[in-house]
């Protein structure tokens, strides 16, 4: 696999390929829009009395909630970047939080062992708090828009330290279906386009679901240790966040369909204290594509590029790593970072990447396989005061929020 970057004579004699032979081509659309680097901090938003813990944008990139240690979320307008609201509800550290596709509801899962259910307009809550886990709530994912096109978003999923996942029908708080199967905490969930739920588990596996029904499909081995977290091809798309009125146009069908490609396979990443990576096509086979290895350290995170092409890892051992989305192999290590990386986010152009560390700074990097620096380092961005936790990009690619144990939401921009 080598770039064509120049003309297709130089790669020609480069390579000493004879005219004889046939050479196969593959083009690969670009991004037709540029989301411009973050430099500077534009606001802190102080409010938060313990650490942010989650950070998310809405999908019309308008909104952007925040969860921390103190119980509350919190929701922001992005462009005056003040609050709108806070959300009470929680009795102890609100660990993850998602808006739904469609953009009417958000949710949020809590060391409560309860899932709260919030409208984004009135940061109150709807319905009554999902409550069923009998351990801490470690992550949640709602159904993908294309698959409910007539409805709005109702259907969510929580998974939990207890072992088992729940889907639940958001505004009326029912339990559609108990997924157990995991013999220890489940660390990840993804709800794919195709209609699965795939969830990773400290007992090594992921399990591969099927939410209509609410059972098993299969399973997934191969990790040697706790896999900390997975990530899907689709991600991008499944956020139903499109990044320019073009592309707002089309429906989620069309953009899902658009993001996947002729094969219509999702990916899965996942991420392991085992120091390795295992890329899966988990709607075909319980067979790994690939495995990836280089890291020294657990793997707190993976995220596919929007476009799916790369695949960026952040670990412990202070770098993060870009892989090939297809294929799995290793690309480039980023290093920059003196504390691990907990978090990276993905420019919707797939061109720039920001990571959050332990060190207290953002970074963020060329990561476009056609530039001349790729994989260094674009901007250093400090400011926090202590370890960021979480980061998250708009799908506009205007800003960039990052959620700190200094109790502060700071937001950059170009």
């Amino acid at each position: 696999d080598q770039e064509v970057a120049g003309t297709l004579q130089q790669v020609v004699d480069e390579l000493k390929l004879s005219t004889e032979v046939v050479v196969s081509i593959t083009y690969q659309p670009q991004a037709t829009f540029r989301v411009s680097e973050v430099t500077r901090c534009s606001g802190t938003l102080p409010g938060h009395t313990e650490a942010i813990l989650c950070v998310a944008f809405s999908p019309d990139c308008k909104q952007l909630l925040t969860g921390s240690g103190d119980a509350t979320l919190r929701f922001w307008e992005v462009f005056t970047e003040g609050p709108t609201g806070t959300c009470r509800g929680h009795t102890n550290w609100v660990l993850c939080c998602a808006f739904s596709p469609d953009g009417l509801l958000a949710a949020s899962g809590s060391m409560d062992k309860d899932a709260r259910v919030w409208d984004p307009k009135t940061a109150q809550g709807v319905g009554k708090p999902l409550k069923g886990h009998t351990k801490w709530i470690t992550n949640l994912a709602w159904e993908p828009l294309h698959l409910t096109p007539d409805t709005p978003s109702r259907r969510l999923v929580t998974a939990s330290k207890d072992g088992t996942l729940r889907v639940w029908d958001a505004p009326t708080a029912r339990s559609v279906h108990v997924l157990s199967g995991h013999t220890s905490s489940v660390t990840s969930v993804r709800w794919s386009g195709e209609g699965l739920i795939l969830s990773g588990s400290e007992d090594r596996t992921i399990k591969v679901w099927d939410p209509s029904k609410g059972i098993l499909c299969r399973s997934l081995e191969g990790h040697a240790h706790w896999v900390n977290h997975v990530a899907l091809s689709s991600d991008h798309v499944l956020r139903n966040a499109p990044p320019n009125a073009k592309e707002r146009l089309l429906s989620p069908k069309q953009r899902y369909d658009a993001a996947v490609g002729a094969e219509g396979v999702e990916r899965l990443v996942s991420a392991s204290d085992d120091h390795t990576m295992y890329l899966w096509e988990p709607s075909r086979s319980k067979k790994p594509l690939t495995r990836m290895t280089g890291h020294v350290q657990p793997i707190n995170h993976v995220s596919f590029s929007p476009n799916g092409r790369l695949i960026a890892s952040a670990s412990f051992d202070k770098s993060v790593r870009l892989w090939h989305g297809a294929s799995g192999k290793f690309l480039a290590a980023l290093r920059g970072h003196v504390g691990p990386v907990y978090q990276v986010a993905w420019a919707s152009d797939s061109r720039l990447l920001v990571s959050a560390s332990k060190d207290s700074t953002l970074k963020l990097w060329d990561v476009d396989p056609g530039s001349k620096t790729f994989g260094k380092l674009k901007q250093d961005l400090p400011g926090h005061a202590d370890e960021v936790f979480a980061v998250d990009w708009s799908a506009d690619g205007a800003k960039v929020a990052s959620g700190s144990k200094d109790c502060s939401l700071k937001l950059w921009r170009h």
